[in-house]
Parts: structure tokens; C-alpha cells; sequence
């Protein structure tokens, strides 16, 4: 048992399944800062919800950064990490495009509370975040 845990949670591994699994955690808690951010701008701050998605979602992208490099994708293809974090970005900024598009067209179009729209369009930028990173960057 505890080898299961060292290999899942501690090794450094190219499973995809297991980096797949590192990355929802990594992932809830950049979604906590991300939609706490949300939260705490829009209600307490008064800013437009679509903005402070903006700034919650880059707020949670560093963090999802840190996070998967230390613990989930330690191999990159790019020897140069300024590079390597542009790269991460723009697959970020597509993310934070797909956020706004699905945030909006849940909470606008179709009615759902903001909080709820957001829940659904983090698990949706998840999967294409992870994706095109471990495609895109990583060994």
C-alpha cells in the first residue's frame, strides 16, 4: 500500500493517468484561488464578474504553474523556463478565452448562477489545459 501511495503521489512519473490525477489536485487548488478570487471581486470589490474572472483565472494560473512543475510534469521539452512559462501561458490565455466564452454563455444565455457557470467551465478548461500542456510541453 504504501508503494501505491509513493508511486502516486511522490515518484516522478510519465504516466499519463497519474499525472492526469496529480493534476486535479493541482488543479482544485488553483480553482479555490481562482474562484475565490471571483468571488471576493466580484461581491466584496464590485467588479464586473467577466473581469474579475480575468484576474482570478491568471491569479490561478500562476499558482496551477508552480504547482504542475514542481510536482506533476518535471521533464519539459524546452530547456529554457522563460520559454517554457510563455508557452504555458498562451495555452493559459486559450484557456482563459474557452473560461469567458463558457462563463459567459452559462451565466448570460442560460441562466445559471456565476458560481455554479464556473464550477462547469473549470472542469471543461481543465481538460483542455492538461491536454495541450502535456502534448504541447512536456516529456
Amino acid at each position: 500500500m504504501a508503494g501505491l501511495i509513493n508511486k502516486i503521489f511522490l515518484q516522478p512519473t510519465n504516466n499519463s493517468l497519474i499525472q492526469l490525477f496529480r493534476y486535479c489536485f493541482v488543479g482544485s487548488f488553483a480553482f479555490i484561488v481562482d474562484a475565490g478570487g471571483l468571488f471576493v471581486l466580484t461581491e466584496y470589490a464590485g467588479i464586473y464578474y467577466l473581469l474579475s474572472a480575468t484576474i482570478s483565472f491568471i491569479l490561478g494560473l500562476v499558482v496551477n504553474y508552480l504547482l504542475s512543475t514542481a510536482w506533476i510534469f518535471k521533464k519539459s521539452k524546452l530547456s529554457n523556463r522563460w520559454t517554457e512559462f510563455l508557452i504555458y501561458s498562451v495555452i493559459g490565455v486559450v484557456g482563459l478565452g474557452l473560461n469567458t466564452l463558457f462563463l459567459w454563455l452559462f451565466t448570460d444565455c442560460l441562466h445559471i448562477y456565476y458560481m455554479l457557470s464556473k464550477i462547469i467551465t473549470a472542469a471543461l478548461v481543465m481538460l483542455w489545459n492538461f491536454f495541450a500542456r502535456k502534448i504541447i510541453l512536456f516529456k
